[in-house]
């Protein structure tokens, strides 16, 4: 089976501009994110997926793989069919499972792809998958860059907000859960994504997955219980600079 792991990143954050290459311990966090995730061995390959040359030579340099894209794109998952369709052209190979990895997750573990991939191994009628974490904190809850996400009971998302949900006066009543930004395609299903009419709750809430629910289809949920700390603004970086420095840490 061959999997390609993409990972979209782009200078121009309008949260943290430059934070693709944001030095964490030493190290461009996107150099963090491209190791971290070629380490996995399910993979077939890996490659950054950015509109910027500064990231572009960066990954060539450090002996990676990267494509330009072009500077439009809206959403992450635009930007991956593009880089989907430019690869399979270079390599003459078609891919069966896309996996987007965004840039701006330097904690990813390789075990959290193995996990968010399985789904889509092991079962014919799931075509995307998503991990998610339980919220910890109130801050995290109440914090607009941190993408809540609400389930139903077969552990297809119901709907993801920056606001919090479920309902903020029942924070402690009910677990409160997070998006974390790995999430597989079928290849099928990532062109079939992109073809689609951008969504009016996806443009408010600047949300990939809500196109795919407000277009009537599911988004499969899977748990990680691993640490994750996305980076969107330079607070974030400070925290996943502590987070990562720590013992134990892997």
């Amino acid at each position: 089976m061959k999997i390609l792991a993409l990972i979209p990143a782009r200078m121009g954050s309008s949260r943290f501009p430059g934070k693709p290459l944001a030095e964490i311990l030493g190290k461009p966090m996107i150099g963090h994110v491209y190791n971290r995730v070629a380490s996995c061995e399910i993979l077939t390959e890996t490659v950054v997926a950015t509109c910027d040359l500064q990231i572009f030579d960066y990954i060539v340099s450090i002996g990676g793989k990267a494509v330009l894209t072009s500077a439009h794109h809206e959403r992450a998952s635009d930007r991956c069919a593009e880089a989907l369709e430019i690869l399979e052209t270079e390599n003459g190979c078609e891919y069966e499972i896309v996996v987007m990895v965004q840039g701006d997750e330097p904690m990813t573990h390789p075990e959290m792809i193995k996990q968010a991939v399985e789904p889509l191994v092991t079962d014919s009628s799931v075509h995307i998958t998503n991990l998610y974490a339980e919220i910890t904190s109130s801050e995290e809850f109440l914090d607009p860059n941190c993408i809540k996400v609400v389930l139903d009971s077969e552990s297809d998302a119901i709907y993801f907000s920056r606001s919090p949900v479920p309902n903020a006066k029942k924070f402690s009543d009910v677990s409160a859960k997070k998006q974390v930004c790995i999430i597989p395609f079928r290849r099928h299903f990532l062109l079939e994504y992109t073809a689609m009419e951008p969504t009016p709750l996806e443009k408010v809430e600047s949300i990939d997955m809500l196109r795919i629910i407000e277009h009537g289809k599911k988004v499969r949920m899977v748990m990680t219980e691993r640490p994750s700390h996305a980076v969107d603004t330079p607070e974030d970086l400070r925290v996943v600079q502590k987070l990562m420095a720590a013992p134990r840490f892997v």
